[in-house]
């Protein structure tokens, strides 16, 4: 399992350069235009911070920013994650699982839930 809760404000300025594949930059730009009451930048880097909180325990090895691909459903409150074909490690690991995301009282949530008998995404009922 994997939970992250940031402040819901944007990221520091060059971080998002730092974080995201230039796909998310643009996906981020859209959303922001799209729903600025949620800060999307932040909201990408607390996914990632739970993709991260869901990889390492299960395989102690380190998760870049630019290992996971990032998608938002910004109606459903999800986001699908893919790793990279270049991820070392990742065999009995789902190459893509899903996450739930909220916002409220000043925070920007995610959370992503594995099984770990068959290493798949199980909704978290955030």
């Amino acid at each position: 399992m994997g939970i992250d809760a940031e402040p819901n404000e944007p990221l520091p300025d060059g971080v998002l350069e730092v974080v995201a594949l230039p796909e998310e930059q643009v996906m981020v730009k859209e959303l922001l235009a799209d729903a600025p009451e949620v800060h999307w930048d932040r909201m990408l880097f607390s996914a990632k911070e739970s993709v991260y909180k869901t990889w390492y325990p299960l395989r102690r090895r380190p998760l870049e920013f630019e290992d996971a691909l990032i998608d938002f459903d910004r109606v459903e409150g999800t986001f699908s994650v893919r790793l990279g074909s270049h991820v070392r490690g990742a065999q009995d690991f789902p190459r893509e699982i899903a996450g739930r995301w909220i916002t409220g009282n000043g925070l920007v949530v995610t959370a992503i839930a594995l099984s770990v008998a068959s290493g798949s995404s199980v909704d978290s009922g955030l």
